[in-house]
């Protein structure tokens, strides 16, 4: 085997060819768990081959202890551990890679056999490796040992051990740390220590603190950590150790230690100025997170000492310094960002007081948080536009993120600070606009407004008494930049709710909004702020209308926009025109629409082709965002408010209904022309879907037309689309006597169209059968009746969703077990289905064991769950037949399962016909049973 080893291991390392690099490394991969391995392990460790080969030696060594344990007899353990030992010995010197392995596999030993076969690993350990050695060079030895001491902790963590060893293991562990400490201790404090021993030192620390090891028995530890922050080279590992140490779940229980802490943090401000003025963003970064680390893990305890409250006040207060550091984030600090969440923690301990002692605190830190305020803005603040021309998109993005972080901050911190923070905010603005004598900037300006829109976002700003005034300030702001520009217009965006309240102010700001839309750098901004003004002031904008109609046409005809901006100007256009009389919908209408019908006219005429493919879809999908929001009878209005300002019912058709008659000619061209394309199709599909859901009962005077036309796409090209829209028209109007017959007449022509489309081969169009899966069960729920139809082939229908439920699509199969478990409790009341149920079934339960047994997704087992579920629920003296002849069938569902197995399951699956929780659970069992999961790790989160 040696020789092929070798071949594969120089493939994997020097062939330049990918594929047989793979097929090398699967075949080590097998090599690896093969009993071989054991044998040729050490043999690739030899001294004379090199570090790839002894590294694959290592790591195959690792593989069998950590894997594989119970393969190896109890009485070869010591020769094991010996050669073990006397390899790491040998490799002390040598490659650094295979000694880590090594070490891996001796750690990997060592837990495998604590505390029972090897009581005192860990002190053995030490005592191994502090044995004088005259081959090997003490520091290289001292090297070794301390790299053994690194993994051994770090493999506890990503170990298969059952849980009840997990956890003997770890209290073993945590006691021999007293046998690992002191070596620590005195190898940190030993003057003659090199740089890199001490580095080791700290990492075999940091990586001990996680084994929850008391924390008091840390302290000398943490105090020499905290020493080695001031030597750069140890600078990083100490953190590291430092914030590990602090970190761990447990510490909060050692206050004491905890409190002894807080003096060396707080010893770090000088060295924290230092490193801000001099630039040096790792040792700032660095110490913020020990500062932060002690504060957001331990709020709770620390605020609980009331008698050292001055102490964790100016830890509070250095982290505020953290949060304020000079200079703008990401380009020059990236340390603020870390501190964001302890505000947080800190406001929830501080309010999760009783009322006396919350009253106390609040005292105490109201102050801090109002100062906190004033540091997020500060930061929040854009740098000059010259510095900020010099960013990269990356960099600018990373702002943008860490703005929004900042927003998330102050609006939780509304719940401490209230009213008074929006009072404060506004006073500040207010003396930022009137103060002529000296200037502000604009980014200032921005700053607080931006505080004011985050607050305003989330918080019900009504009864604000400070809004009205800001209001009124919004437009004294002089607008000489983009950023600025910006957050006016969300800042009265998230103000239209306010504005809807008070009515008599929205021609402060509508000029600004509207002014806004003709600038494409403002795009976003100022068509979602006019969207939100139109939708939740609607009522109070007819005076305006006409000049935001003109407006938007204009902005509009320029194509100033981009497509999805369109979009929303056309749905906040549909909002606005909502609470006109119907005879100024229609002017409005009519203007707004026809030039864009006059182009559809003309690119009807053309030949296809991609140009004039796009802005096809982009007249229709402006068409329907319009009809998405437009809506007379107002179905979408929930507020109390806008009861009394609601307009009368008006009569006569719906003024959409009115257009879409008038276009029905046109889009019925523009299909015969594009009935190949699923995009096009789409869209048309798309204007009635949306109008559909919008209108519901109005639309009743376009079914009959829009049926045929359904009907005429679908035969000619079937598409998804159309059938979902067909799905749309059986949910509103299958249950009207008036409307009943043109939808079973194209009930009945997609489903005979789908059925033929089985019958050449459906497996290029999985959207079309889950869509009609959907539509079946639509009609089941909505209008079972329709299986009632002579012509309606109830068998063919039930074929195909049997058929389906094998596709490897989920979405496909998830929607026919929809259909079936409408269908089942059918049976009874629907003579053709009861019969073709009680025909077949045997069928249909014959794919959901092949799905359950492994041939679908795990994730779909809950949906063939209610498949037998409802099987045993009413056709229950079927399935007891169907299901033992099924079970009797030779590695059916799989090969896995015993026939003990399956009779279990399948008495199970009969006696449960109440609680469908159960039989899922009975299915998830016994799919992991049958792909031979049951029992593994890839089963813990299913």
């Amino acid at each position: 085997m040696l020789p092929s080893l070798f071949q594969a291991l120089h493939q994997l390392y020097y062939d330049p060819n990918i594929e047989n690099k793979n097929l090398a490394q699967k075949w080590l991969m097998q090599a690896q768990v093969s009993p071989q391995a054991w044998h040729f392990s050490w043999l690739l460790l030899h001294m004379d081959k090199v570090p790839e080969i002894q590294y694959f030696g290592a790591s195959a060594l690792h593989i069998k202890i950590s894997r594989y344990w119970n393969d190896i007899p109890a009485d070869q353990y010591e020769s094991l551990k010996s050669q073990l030992f006397t390899h790491i010995t040998r490799f002390a010197s040598g490659s650094k890679i295979v000694l880590t392995r090594l070490c891996v596999a001796l750690a990997s030993l060592a837990l495998s056999m604590m505390p029972e076969a090897w009581p005192c690993a860990v002190a053995d350990m030490v005592r191994m490796f502090q044995a004088e050695d005259s081959n090997v060079d003490g520091r290289a030895r001292c090297l070794a040992l301390l790299e053994l001491l690194t993994v051994l902790p770090e493999e506890f963590q990503t170990s298969r051990l059952p849980q009840y060893r997990k956890g003997q293991v770890r209290s073993v562990l945590a006691q021999e740390c007293g046998s690992v400490f002191p070596l620590l201790e005195q190898l940190l404090q030993q003057q003659d220590s090199p740089g890199f021993i001490k580095q080791k030192v700290l990492k075999c620390f940091s990586s001990w603190v996680q084994l929850e090891i008391p924390l008091m028995d840390c302290e000398n530890l943490i105090q020499a950590a905290f020493t080695s922050l001031q030597d750069p080279e140890l600078f990083d590992t100490a953190v590291e150790a430092v914030v590990n140490a602090i970190s761990q779940p447990d510490a909060q229980r050692y206050v004491n230690t905890l409190l002894k802490l807080i003096p060396p943090v707080l010893g770090l401000q000088e060295q924290l100025r230092q490193a801000v003025q001099s630039g040096d963003m790792e040792t700032s970064h660095g110490i913020c997170r020990i500062a932060v680390a002690l504060g957001e893990n331990h709020s709770r305890a620390l605020l609980d000492q009331v008698e050292h409250w001055q102490s964790f006040l100016a830890l509070v207060n250095m982290i505020m310094f953290c949060t304020g550091i000079p200079g703008h984030y990401p380009v020059n600090e990236t340390t603020s960002s870390l501190t964001l969440t302890f505000w947080y923690t800190l406001q929830d301990d501080i309010l999760s007081f009783e009322p006396d002692k919350q009253a106390v605190y609040q005292q105490v830190y109201r102050p801090v948080y109002f100062q906190l305020v004033d540091v997020l803005l500060h930061k929040a603040q854009f740098p000059s536009d010259e510095e900020y021309g010099f960013w990269s998109s990356d960099e600018k993005e990373q702002f943008r993120i860490y703005r929004v972080d900042i927003s998330d901050t102050l609006m939780y911190v509304y719940e401490m600070l209230g009213a008074e923070l929006l009072s404060s905010l506004y006073d500040k603005l207010g003396r930022l606009l009137t103060n002529t004598e000296q200037p502000s900037t604009w980014q200032h300006t921005e700053a607080l407004l931006y505080g004011f829109q985050s607050i305003a976002e989330t918080i019900d700003v009504n009864y604000s008494d400070v809004v009205p005034g800001l209001i009124g300030l919004i437009p004294r702001i002089s607008i000489s930049n983009v950023q600025l520009a910006d957050t006016v217009m969300f800042t009265i965006g998230a103000l239209s709710e306010w504005l809807a309240d008070h009515p008599v102010m929205i021609n402060n700001v509508l000029p600004l909004v509207l002014q806004a839309l003709g600038n494409p750098e403002l795009s976003i901004s100022s068509v979602s702020t006019l969207k939100k003004i139109c939708r939740e002031c609607k009522y109070d904008l007819p005076p305006y209308a006409a000049n935001i109609v003109a407006v938007s046409q204009e902005v509009l005809m320029k194509q100033i926009h981009k497509t999805s901006q369109c979009m929303w100007l056309m749905q906040a256009l549909g909002f606005l025109l909502s609470a006109l009389q119907v005879e100024e919908i229609l002017k409005n209408l009519h203007s707004l629409i026809t030039p864009y019908i006059q182009q559809l006219e003309k690119l009807a005429d053309e030949t296809p082709n991609p140009s004039n493919k796009l802005a096809i879809i982009h007249i229709l999908g402006l068409l329907s965002n319009l009809f998405t929001t437009l809506d007379i009878s107002h179905h979408d209005d929930d507020h109390e408010s806008t009861e009394v300002k609601k307009l009368p019912v008006q009569q006569g058709p719906n003024p959409v209904v009115v257009v879409l008659q008038q276009v029905f000619q046109l889009i019925q061209k523009v299909l015969s022309k594009w009935l190949n394309d699923a995009q096009v199709v789409e869209s048309v599909c798309a204007i009635f879907e949306k109008s559909v859901k919008t209108l519901l009962d109005d639309f009743a005077p376009m079914v009959p037309q829009l049926c045929e036309m359904l009907g005429q796409m679908y035969s000619t090209i079937p598409q998804a689309s159309a059938i979902d829209l067909t799905r749309q028209l059986v949910h509103i109007f299958a249950h009207e006597p008036a409307h009943f017959p043109p939808i079973k007449a194209l009930f009945l022509l997609v489903t005979s169209v789908t059925l033929t489309l089985f019958q050449q081969g459906p497996r290029d169009h999985p959207d079309i059968v889950d869509s009609f899966m959907q539509l079946l069960a639509q009609a089941l729920k909505r209008k079972p009746d329709l299986f009632l139809c002579s012509n309606l082939d109830v068998k063919a229908v039930f074929q195909c969703g049997v058929l389906s439920l094998k596709f490897p699509e989920a979405p496909t199969v998830k929607a026919s077990c929809g259909f079936f478990t409408e269908l089942l409790p059918r049976c009874g009341e629907i003579a053709p289905v009861g019969q073709v149920v009680h025909e077949n079934g045997k069928v249909l339960l014959q794919a959901v064991l092949e799905g359950v047994g492994g041939q679908a997704s795990r994730s779909l087992m809950d949906h063939f769950a209610e498949i037998l579920f409802a099987l045993n629920k009413h056709c229950f003296s079927y399935l007891s037949v169907w299901i033992k002849e099924a079970m009797q069938q030779d590695g059916f569902p799989s090969a896995r399962v015993s026939p003990e197995q399956k009779e279990t399951f399948s008495q199970q699956i009969l006696r449960e016909r109440v609680n469908k929780r159960r039989v899922k659970e009975m299915v998830k069992e016994f799919t992991l049973l049958c792909r031979g999961l049951h029992g593994t790790e890839y089963t813990a989160d299913y």
